[in-house]
């Protein structure tokens, strides 16, 4: 039971990661904001993005940066998150 559900949180942390590297190339290719699409992609991967943006436009580094980090930075807390999920799991 506990190999499932290790299976089911990787699975689900890859796919937040792939949206959330999917909007990192929808905001390349200029799209109508109205799009199903592009509104799914924003609505399920600002939550996490939107917060980590936040705090780091707040920092005194973020204030020069001339790019969005948000998405790297998703990518390092959502890996130590699956890390610690994945620990628990395996003590169970």
């Amino acid at each position: 039971m506990t190999a499932k559900i290790a299976i089911a949180v990787q699975i689900f942390f890859r796919v937040v990661e792939i949206l959330i590297l999917v909007r990192v190339i929808l905001s390349w290719i200029p799209f109508r904001t109205q799009n199903a699409f592009v509104v799914f992609i924003h609505s399920v991967t600002e939550p996490i993005l939107g917060p980590i943006r936040n705090m780091v436009s707040k920092s005194s580094f973020g204030r020069n940066l001339m790019f969005d980090i948000s998405p790297i930075l998703a990518y390092v807390v959502l890996g130590v998150v699956r890390h610690i999920i994945l620990l628990i799991l395996v003590r169970l």
